[in-house]
């Protein structure tokens, strides 16, 4: 399965961000959520789950999930994902087993699990953290959430699941030029069972879910990598620029290079408050249209 966060470095990576919805997707590191802000509603197959400030959840691997975000004032959480190789002896729990319930309500967090967020995300911003150090806290985590979330074995047929199979195909082939019937017949379904899945499940089509899944890809392309906007559209499967204008600026409301200015954090290299909008400044002046028609 092709992971949606090929950017991830040394396996491990936390940051604080605004809430913000994502489509449902699936890869294999270990997501945590930690709501520092507002309200948050975490998605884990087709149930959904709301969570307040001070709640954190655990998203095993290999576990489909997305987010809504509802709340009209300000959302932030901290957001962390890392390989097993990082739980040590929780490796085997988290793979075979799923939470009943995977929000932890913040009067039933044992302090050490915020303690070692705030630890986490300060030492990497710090430029200070190294693997062994991620590696203790992330399992002084684990271990006081274990002992809260009851726990039931992974479905033995979830890998024969539709919604399961779809999102790893997807997962899996988004950057290449696929289409609900070649789809379909990969998986031997109707295209009818699909789109039913799509719009009962995941309210939306197989063309929104698809140009979701490669929005998303291509906002961490942005953020954390050197490609050029245009590099990032073609690596994500889009075949025209118009169409990728049109429904990045549609999902995100701004245009990509206005997004990876402020992901970014991103002054005009002269001083000024803002970069030109016709100028890319991670690759030294190259432009790409902006707008769409």
């Amino acid at each position: 399965m092709r992971p949606l966060y090929e950017s991830l470095q040394d396996d491990f990576e936390i940051y604080e961000r605004e809430s913000f919805h994502f489509s449902p997707q699936i890869h294999n590191f270990v997501e945590c959520f930690y709501i520092t802000s507002g309200t948050f509603e975490l998605g884990l197959d087709q149930h959904l789950y709301h969570m307040e400030t001070g709640d954190f959840a655990i998203i095993f691997p290999g576990t489909i999930h997305h987010s809504q975000v509802f709340d009209p004032g300000p959302c932030t959480n901290i957001d962390m994902l890392f390989s097993t190789s990082y739980t040590g002896v929780f490796s085997d729990t988290l793979l075979q087993n799923r939470q009943i319930d995977p929000v932890i309500r913040a009067k039933d967090l044992h302090p050490d699990v915020p303690y070692a967020i705030h630890s986490l995300l300060a030492d990497k911003q710090a430029g200070k953290l190294s693997q062994v150090l991620a590696q203790s806290w992330v399992q002084i985590i684990l271990t006081r959430c274990m002992a809260v979330y009851q726990l039931e074995p992974r479905s033995a047929t979830v890998n024969n699941d539709l919604i399961f199979r779809s999102v790893s195909y997807i997962a899996e082939h988004f950057a290449e030029p696929i289409t609900l019937t070649k789809m379909a017949k990969d998986l031997y379904v109707s295209p009818y069972a699909i789109s039913r899945m799509f719009s009962g499940t995941f309210h939306t089509n197989f063309n929104g879910y698809l140009n979701d899944t490669r929005i998303e890809y291509i906002c961490s392309l942005l953020r954390y990598t050197d490609q050029s906007i245009t590099e990032a559209y073609i690596n994500a499967g889009f075949e025209s620029q118009r169409t990728f204008n049109r429904v990045f600026q549609e999902k995100m409301h701004m245009t990509p290079r206005e997004y990876r200015i402020k992901s970014r954090g991103l002054k005009n290299p002269a001083g000024g408050a803002a970069v030109s909008p016709t100028a890319d400044p991670q690759k030294g002046g190259e432009t790409t249209p902006e707008k769409t028609t």
